[in-house]
């Protein structure tokens, strides 16, 4: 699993090994995967399970680092059932769309959508293997799906659900499904210090609240497991009603 160190990661790495997996936790930060894994290992519904975590530094911006962390988890894991990517970047717009750079963008796209690429491209023979086990569930956003800001980092969730689309008609016949799960506003700790912005945002969400990581990992395990056998090329949004309809024209056409 990618981008696995803290916030959303985290959460799905504990869910699943909460239901027995073995679950091989990636990040950047190798030092963060390492404590992210060994608070997975601590959980007592884990050890209950029989489920288990290992921390493994990964940088999907680097193909040949992405193609060990994989060797990794296969070997590991002796064979690879699940593909979760997490890991993405998103960098702040410039107050002016011109003003934008280069590397920005560049950023944003390659961590995002080619870095889900990288893992998905060198995960799918194991994936293939599995018996028709095999499944991708990529962690995309609402950004993807309508205007809430940040132009590369959207663009880059909306081509990752393209991706998912596309990858799911091509990995079918080869027993493997791959799926989307679309995200909200969810209390993470890069929101630490901006709180008050989220209690605002919780006004907008017809369930009246953001989401929490644990609200995502539920959606990942459930498109990770067998319950989901027959549903591939899916973007599952996990967004407390937010994509139904817009609340605040509703607020505002029902008077004072």
């Amino acid at each position: 699993m990618t981008g696995a160190g803290r916030g959303i990661g985290e959460a799905v790495a504990r869910r699943l090994a909460a239901e027995g997996a073995r679950v091989l936790v990636t990040d950047v930060d190798g030092d963060r995967a390492g404590r992210a894994a060994a608070g997975v290992r601590a959980d007592a519904a884990v050890r209950a399970a029989g489920g288990t975590a290992e921390a493994c530094a990964c940088d999907v911006g680097d193909r040949a680092a992405v193609e060990a962390a994989v060797a990794r988890a296969a070997e590991w894991g002796g064979g690879l059932d699940v593909l979760i990517g997490n890991a993405y970047s998103c960098l702040p717009d410039a107050e002016l769309f011109e003003d934008e750079s280069d590397e920005a963008w560049e950023r944003d796209l390659d961590i995002t959508l080619t870095g889900a690429f990288r893992c998905a491209r060198a995960a799918l023979p194991h994936l293939s293997a599995a018996e028709g086990r095999g499944a991708i569930v990529h962690i995309g956003s609402v950004n993807g799906l309508a205007d809430f800001g940040n132009h590369s980092y959207s663009a880059a969730k909306a081509g990752l659900a393209s991706l998912t689309r596309t990858l799911a008609g091509h990995a079918a016949p080869r027993g493997v499904r791959v799926n989307l799960v679309a995200p909200g506003t969810v209390q993470t700790p890069n929101w630490a210090g901006r709180e008050e912005s989220l209690e605002r945002a919780a006004h907008e969400y017809p369930l009246g609240r953001v989401g929490r990581p644990a609200d995502v990992a539920a959606a990942v395990a459930y498109l990770a497991s067998a319950d989901a056998a027959w549903v591939t090329g899916v973007t599952l949004p996990v967004d407390g009603g937010l994509m139904s309809g817009n609340l605040g024209l509703r607020r505002a056409l029902s008077g004072p």
